[in-house]
């Protein structure tokens, strides 16, 4: 079901955010049997992640009537999300 789930919340995001900055969908973490989905996000350049995350945490509910209207989940999780701290990570060991 994360993969569903990633694949619609990317392509949400890439239909309604605008292109001053890149929003990439890195994983979504499934907790409580489905009921709550965490989106983990990076986002370029830096200097705009807050206004994206913002972004992202304004559309919370448009998102989850997007995933409802585009899948058959019988039980639809409430989304959150965070800015994925592995990808600061992973620029760092390169």
């Amino acid at each position: 079901m994360s993969g569903l789930l990633i694949r619609l919340v990317a392509e949400y995001i890439h239909r309604e955010a605008t292109t001053q900055s890149l929003i990439t969908v890195r994983r979504v973490e499934l907790e409580d049997f489905g009921k709550q989905a965490t989106i983990f996000i990076s986002v370029l350049p830096e200097n705009m992640e807050r206004p994206a995350l913002a972004f992202v945490e304004h559309h919370l509910r448009e998102l989850r009537d997007y995933v409802r209207d585009k899948s058959d989940l019988h039980t639809l999780p409430h989304f959150s999300v965070i800015l994925d701290p592995e990808a600061k990570r992973e620029i760092v060991e390169e």
